[in-house]
Order: C-alpha cells, then structure tokens, then sequence
C-alpha cells in the first residue's frame, strides 16, 4: 500500500457507535468501564484500554497509530510540541553525568535545552562538527548517552551523513536520535537510514496551515528500555502529551500531506532560483540548488522526494524538500538589502494571465536603474501533479 493511502486508511482501535469516516474528537479525561477487573487491567496496562488523557486517548492513539504505519516504527508518541517531543526523548535517554553529542547547528531553542537546561542537570553537551567523521569518533566516549542531530539544520540547512554517523553509533553502542522536521517522513525512511529515534515537529508539515502545535517521537525499537520509559515515565511525569484536538487536526492535515508537500517542495525550489537572479541577494543557501554542497548527499539516497507539481519543472525540483521556511530565512539572511516594495515594483500578475490576481504568478523587478523590460516574470503552475511520491 503507497503511503499516501496509508495515510487516509488507518482502522479505528474500535468500531465506532455511529460509524464515522473520521475518527470522533473524545474531548473527556476519564473513561468509564464495566467492572473493577476491567479498570484495574486498564490501569496496570495489562490491556490498551485508555485510562486516563494525560497518558491515553482514543483520538490521539489514533495519530499515533497512522504515523506508525508510516514510519514503520515500533511506538509512536504524539507531544504537545516538537520542543516537548525533543526534551522527552532526550530526558528519557540521558541522566546525570551521562554526556549527549550534538552540533553547534541547531534550533535556538533545542540548543539551549541542551547547552543549558540539561546542563543544570548534570548532562553535558559535547559540541562538534557532525559532518567530521573522525571528530564525531572521538567526541564519543563510554559516557555518551546518545548522539542528536537535525537531518537538516536550522538555519544553517548542513546535511550529516545519516548512514556514516549510525555505523558510528551502533559501533559504540549508543542511539542516533534525528529530528527528521524538514523532511517529511513520507518521503524520509528513518529506520533504513540508522536512526534509533526520531523526532518531527509535526507543527510544520502535518498541521497543513500553522493551526496546531504537536510533535512526535517514533522509537524504532533498536534502543532498549527507551520505549518503556516514554510511556510509563516521561508522559506519567512530564504531562506532556497531546491533545486529543490537535490530534484530530494534524490526522486531518497527514492525509493531504503528499498534495501539500509537493507544491511547497516545487515552491521553495523556484523561489530559491529567482532570489539568485536579484542583484540584491549575494548569496542563497538551498540544499535543492545543483551547486550546493550538501546537495548530491540529500540527492543519494537521504530522501525519496516527491515529483515537482508541473510536468515541465526542471529534474532539480525534485530535490526542493529541505524546507520551504528554512530556504527563505537563509537566503534573507544574506541579502545585501532588501527589495523594494513600493507600488511600481510590488508583485503583479503576468499580463498573460487573467486580471483576477493569479497567486502563482510573480514578476520581480530590479531596484536599480534597469529599464522597466528588464523585469522577470517567472509562471509557475498552480495545478497539482497526479504523481505521487515515491515511496520505498
């Protein structure tokens, strides 16, 4: 089965009363049950009955169920945050005096966590240079508890060798925990990539429009007593799981993911090969441009990407999943000033386009002193491409 049908026909853990296409919201925070024997099974996990929402709810089960089929993981935990899915993996891995690897390239907020935060806890972070081989060997020792890393960074967009880096780990015997984000894990395989455990903001890609935060926490069973500690300590202890509404939502958002996903990925692309046509801009730093440094190693094999959404885009397109956002803030950070905005130069729709406002048209003009017949004026298609994404 593709994933993208994956992604719609997941069974319900039970029929539903009234027989619903979608799986009902169970806004509640205790269940009832028909016996002692029955809530106390429950209660001491001895059946998948749910008990109580801060640790179990049928709605938010449910994701998790979809997302596992996807993944292929052995358990899938949905948080309340990407940050939440971040430090819960990582507190259920580390203890004190125990020390994490990682690189300087990191979310602001997952550095801190783990440059200070943890280190209050007597954690201790190890910073090198991920994409060195042999630095990474000798930054690991016997008190190295797990070596984390972002399959893209943000902002920076370096890529690691997923596969060099987990020979690495499974030879010293520690986890290799990826924040997979800026790939989709429909297009992304973890498991065959050697990460032990992944983490996705599913605030990005799954909740199709900025309308929910969440984040995941696949565990590919390769770590032992990782699983057990994720649902009987850091969801009992921490309180951080997700909310049976967001849950719905971002199920709601994963089945059109593979639609969405393919017009960001042809979007950032296009986006990033205009903004290197500006006079204004030194520099774009995308990872789906042919000249980038990483780009052959995204291209070999760390992705099955999706098909750009019009026929006639260029092979390159793709490679344009290292995240729309990213592409942009990187290529903002080096611009040598910024475009003018002003009505003689605002985006306009192409004249060979209907007057109503075409949202996939922009013209670009030049804030120098070119003539007006200098402009740019790149169309893209806004129909969707029936090609599917690859899967493995």
């Amino acid at each position: 089965m593709k994933k993208q049908t994956q992604a719609i026909h997941t069974q319900f853990q039970r029929p539903d009363a009234y027989s619903s296409l979608s799986m009902p919201v169970y806004h509640t925070a205790a269940y009832e049950f028909g016996d002692a024997v029955s809530m106390t099974d429950a209660f001491c996990g001895r059946t998948d009955d749910p008990d109580y929402s801060r640790v179990m709810n049928p709605t938010v089960t449910f994701f998790e169920n979809k997302v596992r089929a996807l993944t292929g993981a052995t358990d899938v935990i949905a948080l309340s945050s990407g940050m939440a899915a971040i430090s819960n993996a990582l507190l259920a891995l580390a203890e004190s005096g125990r020390k994490i690897v990682t690189s300087r390239h990191l979310f602001g907020n997952t550095y801190s966590l783990i440059t200070g935060t943890l280190r209050r806890f007597g954690i201790e972070p190890v910073l090198c240079d991920l994409t060195d081989l042999r630095a990474v060997e000798q930054a690991i020792d016997d008190r190295t508890c797990a070596l984390f890393l972002e399959i893209i960074t943000n902002p920076q967009m370096e890529v690691a060798d997923l596969r060099a880096l987990s020979r690495i780990t499974r030879s010293r015997g520690i986890p290799l925990v990826a924040d997979t984000t800026l790939i989709p894990f429909t297009c992304f395989d973890a498991r065959a990539l050697g990460i032990d455990v992944e983490i996705v903001s599913t605030t990005k890609y799954l909740s199709g429009g900025a309308t929910s935060i969440s984040g995941l926490v696949a565990d590919y069973g390769t770590t032992p007593d990782f699983g057990r500690r994720m649902r009987t300590e850091m969801l009992f202890n921490f309180g951080a799981y997700a909310t049976p509404h967001v849950a719905y939502m971002q199920t709601i958002g994963l089945e059109t993911l593979d639609a969405r996903y393919r017009i960001e990925a042809t979007n950032a692309l296009r986006t990033a090969e205009r903004l290197r046509e500006l006079p204004a801009v030194r520099a774009v730093n995308y990872v789906g441009l042919p000249d980038n440094p990483y780009h052959d190693r995204l291209a070999n094999g760390l992705a099955t990407l999706p098909a750009p959404c019009s026929p006639s885009s260029s092979p390159t397109a793709t490679l344009a999943s290292a995240s729309s956002t990213a592409s942009s803030s990187s290529a903002a950070l080096r611009t040598s000033s910024t475009i003018n905005r002003s009505p003689s130069t605002r985006p306009a729709p192409s004249s060979a386009t209907s007057p109503k406002r075409n949202a996939a048209t922009w013209t670009f003009r030049r804030t120098s002193s070119a003539s007006p017949s200098a402009s740019k004026t790149p169309t893209t298609s806004s129909t969707i491409s029936n090609k599917p994404c690859p899967t493995n």
